[in-house]
């Protein structure tokens, strides 16, 4: 397997697994007296929305996210019929997790039998966009199938059109990181190349010029909650202050409290393509109880989809 290139998903999903010991913890406070300082994978409280989960484990975003990878596996590629399927299959009534409104929602047109093209939730939360680790991974020589791609599966839960822009943002920061550029120049890029309109122009502004800023404290303006008008900004906040530091970002994305878990995702994808595996340390990776699953997937994933 190529590792270098594999860190774009083992730090995504690494990311997500550090999130979930204080996922949805609001109150830093709370965060601090009864989780203390997360730089290492925890369980959740017996109050978490993820009860059911146990250290090492994935929050529901990260478990979408191997079913992606696995899907990829099993299609050789992108197939929104195999997604879907397998989707479904994960998330059904005996599901070990958490079904957020976007999930609920998703299952419930399945079972009134809609067409795919016209599945998808009404919610605006940025995880439907942070899934996408794995289509990066599987098209990293192929910009333009990769965006397409990351569209796709995000609109299959979340068909906000801010959320589906997300996906591809993140893409397409990703690809010119792949590409060769810094975090920080590629989010400039893309955004004035492609995305210089209202909202993302904004977001971009925002989180970029919250770099020097403490994390708690951005974040905290921004909004530590779901919806992507918080979540992005506090996303490329994270990618401009540690693109050099990934470890120590990714913790106090945590600690900032929230949903932890979504930025984690699509900043871990971030740091994983600049830094490699130097991105993490090799203890989250070690103690994800998915590894064997994610190593197996991306070993028949190993050579990339070709321009």
């Amino acid at each position: 397997m190529e590792f270098q290139h594999g860190a774009i998903v083992f730090a995504s999903l690494a990311a997500d697994a550090l999130a979930l010991g204080a996922h949805w913890i609001y109150d830093t406070g709370q965060i601090d007296a009864q989780v203390g300082r997360v730089d290492t994978l925890r369980a959740p409280l017996p109050t978490s929305f993820h009860k059911t989960k146990t250290r090492g484990d994935l929050t529901h975003y990260g478990d979408q996210t191997v079913v992606l990878l696995n899907a990829l596996a099993e299609s050789g590629g992108f197939s929104e019929d195999v997604f879907a399927r397998m989707w479904r299959e994960l998330l059904a009534a005996d599901y070990n997790g958490y079904r957020d409104h976007a999930t609920k929602e998703t299952l419930k047109q399945f079972e009134e039998g809609r067409l795919l093209a016209d599945i998808g939730s009404s919610s605006s939360d940025l995880g439907g966009a942070a899934r996408i680790a794995p289509l990066v991974y599987f098209y990293r020589n192929d910009t333009d199938a990769m965006v397409a791609a990351a569209r796709r599966q995000t609109a299959m839960t979340h068909r906000n059109t801010d959320v589906i822009d997300s996906a591809a943002f993140f893409a397409q920061v990703t690809a010119a990181v792949l590409g060769g550029q810094e975090p920080t120049a590629a989010l400039q890029d893309v955004a004035r190349l492609g995305f210089d309109r209202p909202p993302f122009k904004h977001w971009v502004s925002e989180g970029l010029g919250s770099h020097t800023r403490d994390t708690r404290a951005a974040i905290g303006q921004f909004g530590q909650a779901c919806d992507v008008s918080a979540g992005f900004p506090g996303v490329v906040h994270l990618i401009a202050k540690y693109q050099d530091n990934p470890r120590d970002g990714l913790v106090e994305n945590v600690m900032a409290g929230g949903d932890s878990a979504a930025r984690g995702l699509l900043a871990g994808m971030v740091f994983g393509a600049y830094c490699g595996m130097d991105a993490i340390p090799q203890e989250w990776v070690a103690d994800l109880n998915s590894r064997g699953v994610i190593e197996r997937c991306l070993k028949g994933l190993e050579h990339p989809q070709a321009e």
